[in-house]
């Protein structure tokens, strides 16, 4: 009977620690909400005060005062940064595709915990198209970290990451959509930018990564680096549904929407980039009398954030925006070809990652650039993701990227590419 008596008991305990453990981890829940809503709130108000404060950070004295690539003009502190981070803005010196010195606008974020010996080494990251207008920097969105794919991934690993807005984004000054050298050269020079900034700890060692245009940006960076920045460590190059080849992907996508979209970005960039080469009448009597009066408007839009815009101008010239493709016909032809990567081999080894689902960057452009890559006898890791479309292509990239970076140090071989 005694057992019997304490069996209720210990049934009856039970049900009460449940309840206190109930009420431990509502707790706790309770205050990780309030902490949550406290980070929220905080960086709002820091993104708000940011804002306020672009205008005057953004305007570079007139004229430049001169500077080596990479050089700091200005340099403020990013209070709206992610916990557990620091962050800079900054505006540094760069070269043109005449080798002219510019300024060019970026971010650098690192994580808080100690850098090792050596120092942090850094991803620069090349964003996707954004626009072409100053406005579409992403260093002056309300969140400047959020077209970083990757960051906090990325900073959990202990890397530094810069991030560049390229060169007409930001700050005042030419277009550099689909340049190669201006890009690459802001890629490169915005990591001896973050070099300069004791606090951030950053080391020569490099790796680009980079998606749709920015990995146009990021290969042409890694084919240039050894004579551009000899002084960095490459370890490696990333990238997602690159724009590699430029002639294929106006082929592809002059017949739609987006290509509509890009073309009127790259239109006015190339014009005033080569318009001393060719003049400006035979670089844009591609464009028919719609396409050229519609141009200046659709450039002057934000990717995203203008989309309804854009479309309400592209839509209709679909089919008649230009009067033949570019990708074959002079001199569009010539300057897509000097703007696509290949042209000189990669001596470090080459992560790719493609949507099979992708309607802008066609599988088969990439899959063309890899065979490009594997002639050269680069060091290629290839990946092919069925059902992804170009905008998700980075993310899934992520977690095979994730394990590809400790390779380049030696840690397991990496997957090949060209087998």
């Amino acid at each position: 009977m005694r057992n019997g008596d304490t069996l209720p008991a210990a049934h009856a305990r039970r049900p009460r620690r449940r309840r206190r453990a109930l009420i431990v981890i509502g707790a706790v829940l309770a205050v990780a909400l309030v902490l949550v809503a406290a980070e929220v709130a905080r960086r709002t108000i820091a993104e708000q005060d940011d804002v306020r404060t672009d205008p005057a950070f953004y305007a570079v004295p007139t004229p430049l005062p001169a500077g080596e690539p990479g050089e700091i003009i200005r340099i403020e502190s990013i209070e709206s940064a992610p916990v557990g981070t620091s962050a800079w803005r900054v505006i540094y010196h760069s070269r043109d595709l005449e080798g002219a010195d510019i300024p060019v606008s970026g971010i650098v974020i690192v994580p808080d915990t100690p850098a090792p010996d050596r120092g942090r080494a850094i991803v620069s990251w090349a964003h996707p198209t954004t626009g072409a207008a100053r406005q579409c920097a992403p260093s002056l969105g309300m969140d400047p970290f959020e077209y970083i794919e990757g960051m906090h991934e990325l900073l959990a690993e202990g890397y530094a990451i810069a991030a560049t807005d390229y060169p007409g984004l930001g700050v005042d000054g030419a277009s550099s959509y689909l340049l190669g050298i201006p890009e690459s050269n802001s890629v490169l020079d915005i990591v001896r930018a973050a070099r300069q900034i004791d606090e951030a700890d950053v080391s020569e060692r490099v790796v680009l990564w980079g998606h749709s245009q920015g990995g146009q940006a990021a290969l042409f960076a890694a084919e240039r680096a050894s004579e551009y920045a000899p002084e960095l460590e490459l370890e490696g190059v990333a990238v997602a549904a690159p724009a590699a080849n430029l002639n294929a992907l106006m082929t592809d996508d002059i017949v739609n929407l987006s290509g509509v979209t890009i073309a009127s970005f790259a239109v006015p960039a190339y014009e005033a980039a080569y318009a001393e080469r060719y003049g400006s009448a035979e670089i844009t009597d591609i464009l028919t009398p719609a396409g050229l009066k519609a141009t200046p408007e659709m450039a002057a839009l934000c990717l995203l954030a203008q989309n309804e815009e854009i479309h309400a101008i592209a839509d209709p010239l679909v089919g008649g925006y230009v009067t033949s493709d570019p990708a074959t016909t002079e001199p569009w032809r010539t300057m897509l070809q000097e703007n696509s990567a290949g042209s000189n081999p990669i001596s470090v080894p080459v992560f790719v990652g493609q949507g099979e689902a992708d309607a802008l960057v066609l599988p088969s452009a990439t899959e063309g650039y890899v065979d490009l890559l594997c002639s050269q006898d680069a060091d290629v890791t290839f990946h092919r993701y069925p059902d992804v479309t170009h905008g998700l292509a980075a993310y899934a990239a992520l977690p095979d990227l994730l394990l590809w970076l400790p390779s380049l140090e030696g840690a397991h071989p990496p997957a090949d590419g060209c087998g």
